[in-house]
């Protein structure tokens, strides 16, 4: 399960991103993850508790929000949203494509408590 190596690695970025903002705690993680990134959201939330504990981020409420995959066709010029299993233009239906969305695992909004918040 890779997953909680990636879990261990989001953590260490959040809690990097809270000391350098003078942070006492994470109150909120937002993540953007694509059906192509190769990471399960589902596993993402059951790794997260184990790897927080103890953590500044340890009671933060992790949001994961599901990208769609868009493409941009090279033939058309079009760009639509396309299902992850059928990577052809959804106007034209051309295969000469640029995946545009949809691969990305982004860390998108922390929320944190400052002392003097």
């Amino acid at each position: 399960m890779h997953e909680l190596s990636i879990c261990l690695a989001l953590l260490d970025q959040v809690q990097d991103i809270a000391r350098d903002h003078g942070a006492t705690s994470v109150d909120r993680i937002r993540l953007h993850i694509g059906p192509l990134s190769g990471v399960e959201a589902t596993l993402i939330q059951q790794a997260y508790p184990l790897v927080a504990a103890g953590t500044l981020a340890e009671h933060a409420e992790l949001i994961i929000d599901a990208i769609p995959v868009r493409v941009y066709c090279n033939q058309c010029g079009d760009e639509t949203e396309v299902k992850p299993n059928r990577l052809l233009c959804g106007r034209c239906g051309g295969h000469h494509i640029r995946i545009v969305s949809g691969t990305e695992m982004l860390l998108a909004h922390l929320e944190m408590t400052r002392p003097d918040d």
